[in-house]
This record gives structure tokens, sequence and C-alpha cells, in this order.
């Protein structure tokens, strides 16, 4: 049984990904389970969980691209940027046509700066941003760059006065899907929010090798699907060490650079996974160190 490693979980609506980790604790038996880049609770797809040492593998996962398909409804706006807050103005956006729609959102292509959803878990002098508004505060977040390298627009269909517009993202860590629809609907100037979401993939995972809780379930306490020299393989670049560097590398000492761009993971002969390590200085040195000593 595996038992250090990631999984590759398909979370459903309405789950916080706490809960899913919680019921990952219980499935695997163990406390030391972590998640890699948050899912609002109205959204599903792909959810990457850590059990045991591979939760220190979570901290690059949490930097990997993200890909998401969603669905932008143009006419109305929430609270919350997303179908889970009131709505606070509806205008009609029958008007506006295909072409308005794809140009809006082409602008949003490349590096740009966003301003995240007020409703988020951004911090803001050691308080969630969403409580705060919660509370009745008024809340202005700064705007922090951003890549969307892919925004493609899937089908546009038109019900009354409103408009939906399925889109397919691949962005950078810290791209609110929830910001994109709002920032379409203000250019556009109807208002817009997001009424569904699904992460297709995070990094190289994806929902290929997702399970539901329910398939977890049914294979418990060996949850485990991708163990820790696999997990790495799949989100670094690999060097394989000597046996003399695999010593040295075991009790965090520095290895020769190799040329490789960072970070990446280094193997010993017989595959084990030995360190995810980064080159400076014409040394390659360890970030975390994953082999006993």
């Amino acid at each position: 049984m595996n038992t250090d490693g990631l999984i590759v979980v398909d979370k459903p609506a309405g789950m916080t990904s706490h809960d899913v980790v919680a019921r990952i604790r219980r499935l695997a038996k163990t406390r030391r389970v972590g998640h890699g880049g948050t899912l609002d609770p109205m959204a599903t797809g792909v959810l990457i969980i850590g059990v045991n040492r591979a939760t220190r593998l979570l901290t690059y996962v949490i930097g990997a691209s993200k890909s998401y398909a969603g669905t932008i409804r143009l006419g109305q706006s929430t609270i919350t940027d997303d179908a889970e807050g009131e709505i606070t103005a509806q205008t009609p956006a029958g008007h506006i046509d295909d072409d308005a729609i794809n140009e809006s959102l082409r602008t949003q292509l490349g590096e740009i700066d966003q301003v995240p959803s007020a409703v988020s878990a951004i911090k803001i002098k050691g308080v969630r941003s969403y409580k705060r508004v919660r509370d009745g505060e008024e809340v202005s977040l700064p705007a922090r760059r951003i890549t969307i390298s892919r925004l493609e627009v899937l089908d546009i269909r038109r019900s009354g006065d409103v408009i939906d517009v399925d889109i397919d993202v691949t962005c950078s860590s810290g791209t609110y899907i929830r910001a994109i629809a709002r920032d379409l609907g203000a250019a556009l100037g109807v208002g817009g929010h997001l009424t569904a979401l699904r992460r297709t993939a995070v990094g190289e995972m994806t929902l290929d090798a997702a399970a539901t809780l329910e398939q977890l379930e049914e294979r418990a306490p060996d949850v485990v699907s991708l163990p820790m020299a696999e997990a790495a393989r799949r989100a670094f670049p690999q060097r394989v060490a000597t046996a003399e560097e695999t010593k040295v590398l075991r009790h965090g000492g520095p290895l020769a650079a190799a040329g490789i761009e960072g970070p990446y993971a280094v193997f010993d002969p017989d595959g084990m996974l030995l360190a995810i390590v980064s080159e400076r200085g014409g040394k390659a040195k360890a970030e975390i160190v994953l082999a006993p000593a």
C-alpha cells in the first residue's frame, strides 16, 4: 500500500477544499493531508491532495498553471461574482453581439493586472476578505499580476435578457475566473458573474487521472493514486544521480550543476525520489530532501 503521494480528486460541488481534506484524512487514516490550490464550493474538478511526505510537494503544485471550463452569465452581477452570491444588479444584455463578447475577452489575454474578487480568501490585516465583506465592510483589493495564456469562447447562448458564455481558460496560479466574468460584464456595461466552473487540469495532472470521493471510499485506505516518484515525474524535470551523488544529496549536500532549469526532481539510480533541487551559484542545492539519510 502506498502511503506517501498525491491524489487527483474530482471535487464535487458543494464541498470546500478543506471538506475534501477532512474526508481524505479519514480514508487514508493519517492527519498529514493537505491540498494544492483551493477550489470554491461551487466549483468541481481537479483538486490535488498530498498525503504524508507528499504534502511537501504541494507548494510546487500550488504554483502550477491551471485550466478551467466555465460559464459566464452576462446581464447579472452578484456580490460574490459567482452564482453563490445574491444578485446585486440586472441589466438587459440581449443587444450585445458575439463579436463584442469575443473582443472584450481578448483584452484579458496575456499578462494583465487583475483585481481579485472581494469575496475571496485573501487576508487583509489577518482577516479573510470574504469575512470583511460579510461583516458589511467595503473591501478594495489591489490588482495582482497574472497571466491568462488561453481564453477561448466555446459557446454563446441567449435567453431573454441574459447571455451565457462558455469559456475554456488556462492561466497562472492566482487567477480568479470569477474576476474574468466580472470584468467582462463590466466592460460590456451589463454586469456578469460565473455560473459554473470546472477545473480540468493542474499542471500536467488532468481529469483523466482524477477519482471521485466515492471511488476513493471503495479503495480506502489505499487512496494514493500517484506515489511520490511518479508524482515528481509528472510535476518536475528530472535528473538521475550517481551512487556518490545520492549519498551527498541524502544528507542535504549540494551537487554540481547540470544546467537544468529548476526546480527539478533528482532520483537515485534505482528510481527512488531523493530531493527537489534548484541550481544557483554553480551548485544544485536541495530545496527539500525527500529520501531518508
